[in-house]
């Protein structure tokens, strides 16, 4: 019996090494500071989407780069909080837009999602960050 039960703490020993913690940040082959982005127009199931993979060390994959790292840098990678555009006006037309972002920003990782009126809503809550288009 004894026997038994040390083989069983031996490999209960060797099951909790291996385990990683559920907050550790995934190995890419990404370095830096990077979100795969998609805009979804329409309802999630049937609309169309666009994505890229925004890099920043060095800017790359998305067409405003530089300025969505430079906004997600000054909010700390919190899309949430980059300030929204003071001068937008945008319309109350209905035309929901889905914004996704995951990744990692300064070795923590990054889930977003949010959905918006439409996307001029979109562009004046998150500046460059999601605007996937030249």
């Amino acid at each position: 019996m004894r026997a038994v039960r040390a083989l069983v703490l031996a490999g209960a020993a060797l099951l909790t090494a291996g385990t990683v913690p559920a907050d550790a940040v995934p190995r890419t082959s990404h370095a830096g500071d990077w979100l795969h982005l998609t805009v979804t127009h329409g309802d999630v199931a049937t609309g169309g989407t666009r994505g890229a993979l925004l890099l920043c060390d060095p800017p790359g994959g998305h067409p405003h780069a530089a300025r969505a790292c430079e906004e997600l840098d000054a909010a700390h990678g919190d899309i949430s909080r980059i300030p929204p555009a003071p001068d937008a006006v945008c319309s109350l037309i209905y035309a929901p837009v889905t914004a996704s972002a995951q990744g990692v920003w300064d070795g923590r990782r990054i889930d977003y999602t949010h959905t918006f009126s439409n996307s001029c809503v979109m562009e004046a809550e998150t500046g460059a960050v999601f605007a996937l288009t030249d």
